[in-house]
């Protein structure tokens, strides 16, 4: 680790491991089919003591958000995975495209939706937003038999808006229509629903299109913001 990312472990650590609450801890394991060790601490909590915990330190270097997230994921309790990555998400703008392998490690180490979440629109959308080769890179992960990598392929243009390259998502959306996993036919939903609020008409256009091909579930997330339905707010 570097200085940074050694101070800011420690004091990230030194907060959160003080407000353990086992009860609490059992139930919010249970939430992820008791797949991860938790502290106990709720989401609004974790996020005030990270930020009083971080207070006063300069702003991290890639380097120093690699070292931290790289410590605080080698931790058994989820809560430290959920502080690295909202630290990522804070800081994206000082990284550069190599990034995108250290976000390649936090999509497949640990893996649920709960950490993977925070990482396709907010931080390798971004990094692939500001240098367009990394495109690229997102036709692989497309193929990839990792659901979350192609998870995060198909969702990484989500907050693009009018900068969406349509042909790549609707190519993505296609590729993997006919995958029988959840996460992914959820996935397709969502970001045809983010763009239906860009380009509606295309949107059902390719629906249409593909109306054998792409999942119910796919279809009707995929129509929620069209049809004038609100969507859940789980994903």
């Amino acid at each position: 680790m570097t200085d940074y990312s050694g101070h800011a472990f420690a004091r990230v650590v030194a907060a959160l491991s003080a407000r353990r609450d086992s009860d609490r801890a059992v139930g919010m394991s249970r939430y992820v089919r008791d797949q991860f060790a938790f502290l106990g601490i709720p989401t609004g909590e974790r996020r005030g003591l990270h930020k009083v915990a971080l207070a006063g330190m300069p702003v991290p270097s890639e380097t120093d958000l690699t070292g931290l997230a790289h410590g605080l994921y080698a931790l058994p309790e989820r809560e430290y995975q959920y502080v690295a990555v909202d630290h990522v998400v804070r800081h994206v703008r000082v990284c550069g495209p190599g990034f995108l392998a250290v976000a390649r490690e936090l999509i497949t180490t640990k893996s649920w939706w709960d950490t993977v979440d925070g990482l396709p629109a907010r931080v390798v959308g971004p990094l692939v937003l500001a240098h367009p080769a990394l495109a690229a890179e997102m036709d692989r992960w497309i193929e990839d038999d990792n659901i979350w990598l192609a998870r995060t392929a198909i969702l990484h243009q989500l907050t693009y808006k009018g900068r969406t390259d349509e042909a790549r998502l609707f190519r993505f959306c296609e590729r993997r229509a006919g995958d029988r996993e959840f996460f992914i036919r959820k996935a397709i939903g969502w970001a045809l629903r983010e763009y239906s609020k860009t380009d509606p008409a295309a949107v059902q256009a390719f629906i249409a299109q593909n109306d054998t091909e792409l999942s119910g579930l796919s279809k009707r997330e995929g129509l929620l913001w069209i049809t004038g339905r609100k969507p859940r707010q789980r994903e």
